[in-house]
């Protein structure tokens, strides 16, 4: 059955863009028992194999049913529109555990005798233990799974969310969202996900967050029930080419014309990116990145633009066509 989500007049002042450090973790978790997610992600899975054999997921996957309920106090939409990692565990750290026995309870039943586990029975039995321990258990995992390459998949994120942007300022919100997956349909105020699951909910003035993932894939999320901010998300764009290393060679042409620091970072720029996303994929200083992008922009072969706290860069039509050998 699909999701329908009903918007309002306000609803439609309210819709933004997030990022979730937390969410692509609990992704991450899940990837890690889906076969059917990991084509994209096996240079990542083979570089984290042994990390991840290290942690002790099994009460989290506990709380992954292939279909049904996910816990939303473990694993919630994103807080703000780029919060960090701490100030997101830090909620899920303070949720009640009344509430967390509620929702654990719900996703238990959706895995065939998962309630009845040692596991399950322990959870159920001392919810706020569970809290503690679950929230550890994340936060191990953002450490040795994700953390090391956030840098590269905030880039892929933010680059998507710039897309999108001025996709939406040039074909407005109905126009976009069938663009964002092609499960999206919007008709008559009322936008329709084609995915797993049963969910109806009246947005209520509080407008819809839509969140690009890249361990999602090829999954598309929503069913965030109150008070949750109702947000949706979706494959990121650029997946393909998330784990893929940066060429060895930058053709000469553009090193003689430019130097090889400053052509190495205009080549770099396939997608928008971050000084620190930059850096990090060439191996090279912050500070000399910094002074490359400055110069590229100066002479108009770069735009950038802010996100948040992030500033993008990304190449103008004039920096696009030298970096491809185009004049």
């Amino acid at each position: 059955m699909p999701l329908r989500l009903h918007f309002g007049e306000e609803d439609l002042l309210h819709c933004r863009f997030a990022l979730s450090p937390l969410w692509e973790t609990h992704e991450a978790v899940r990837t890690l028992r889906r076969p059917e997610r990991q084509g994209y992600h096996s240079p990542w899975l083979r570089r984290t194999r042994a990390a991840a054999v290290c942690l002790d997921l099994e009460s989290l996957w506990l709380l992954m049913p292939r279909h049904g309920n996910s816990p939303d106090w473990l694993m919630p939409p994103a807080i703000g529109p780029a919060a960090t990692f701490e100030a997101e565990i830090g909620a899920v750290r303070a949720t009640d555990p009344r509430v967390a026995r509620t929702e654990m309870a719900r996703s238990l039943a959706d895995t065939p005798g998962a309630a009845d586990s040692e596991r399950g029975r322990a959870m159920l039995a001392d919810p706020a233990r569970a809290v503690r321990e679950l929230s550890d258990t994340l936060e191990a995992a953002w450490h040795a799974l994700v953390e090391p390459d956030w840098p590269r998949l905030r880039a892929l994120l933010e680059a998507d969310v710039l897309f999108h942007s001025r996709r939406l300022a040039e074909v407005g919100l109905r126009g976009l969202l069938p663009e964002l997956d092609r499960r999206f349909a919007w008709e008559s105020g009322t936008l329709t996900v084609d995915a797993n699951g049963e969910h109806v909910r009246e947005l209520g003035g509080q407008g819809l967050v839509l969140m690009p993932s890249a361990f999602s894939w090829p999954d598309v999320v929503s069913g965030f029930d109150p008070p949750w901010q109702p947000t949706v998300v979706y494959p990121a764009r650029g997946i393909g080419g998330l784990w893929a290393e940066p060429s060895d060679r930058t053709p000469e042409a553009l090193v003689r014309v430019l130097g090889r620091g400053r052509a190495a970072v205009l080549a770099s720029l396939g997608e928008p990116a971050t000084t620190t996303s930059l850096a990090h994929r060439l191996g090279l200083a912050p500070s000399s990145v910094s002074a490359h992008l400055s110069a590229l922009r100066d002479a108009g072969l770069l735009v950038s633009r802010r996100y948040g706290h992030q500033v993008l860069y990304e190449r103008t039509p004039l920096g696009i066509a030298l970096a491809s050998g185009g004049i």
